[in-house]
């Protein structure tokens, strides 16, 4: 959608300092054309946009500029913030309160002091699951297979999976990805798993 694709742009030039319209095309899978009509809307819609021309030139945002009112209101920031606070309650790290500062500290004026919506993922077992959580972010993002003994019902096995996801999902975090022993796509309960290591490397597909 147009919407969202407008968005996306606003937020590269806000993180970085400058680039093409071509680069944009291709993260986008857009055309050039398409970029430079968006470019046009969002200088429309008074977002100090610059585009210079020739070697090193390209597509920046005035030094400074936060984003108003108009684009967030203090109920969005309000649910942005939730949502992190909610990450940072089952996160090992402080990631996501650094995160929620910043946001915080570029986006004074539309956030109000009444914090109305409190979310606490966290649960009796969370000094197991914090490690667990960033282990399994680690070997996600390093592509690297975990190891780990799982405790079930019909018994204990000790698995090898190539992991993908991360699911919360009623109150329990559960691991998606491949398992090696059983040659196919499984999810793991993360409070039914032990001795939790990375392994080999691989290579995700598509």
């Amino acid at each position: 959608m147009k919407i969202d694709r407008l968005i996306g742009i606003l937020s590269i030039l806000l993180q970085e300092e400058k680039i093409t319209a071509p680069e944009l095309a291709e993260r986008f899978e857009v055309s050039r054309r398409t970029i430079n009509r968006d470019i046009e809307d969002l200088c429309r819609a008074g977002i100090p946009i610059f585009t210079s021309q020739g070697a090193g030139g390209g597509i920046s945002i005035m030094d400074g500029y936060r984003m108003d009112r108009t684009i967030l209101t203090s109920r969005d920031m309000q649910m942005i913030l939730a949502g992190l606070r909610s990450l940072d309650s089952v996160s090992g790290s402080h990631y996501y309160g650094q995160l929620m500062e910043k946001l915080k500290a570029g986006s004074s004026d539309v956030i109000s002091g009444n914090e109305s919506v409190l979310i606490d993922l966290s649960s009796w077992n969370k000094d197991s699951l914090s490690p667990k959580i960033e282990l399994i972010q680690d070997a996600i993002e390093l592509g690297k297979t975990l190891k780990f003994m799982y405790y079930a019902s019909g018994g204990n096995t000790e698995r090898e999976m190539e992991p993908y996801f991360l699911i919360f999902k009623w109150s329990s975090w559960y691991i998606y990805g491949y398992c090696l022993l059983r040659n196919d796509y499984r999810m793991f309960k993360l409070n039914r798993m032990a001795e939790l290591v990375h392994a080999s490397d691989f290579e995700k597909s598509g």
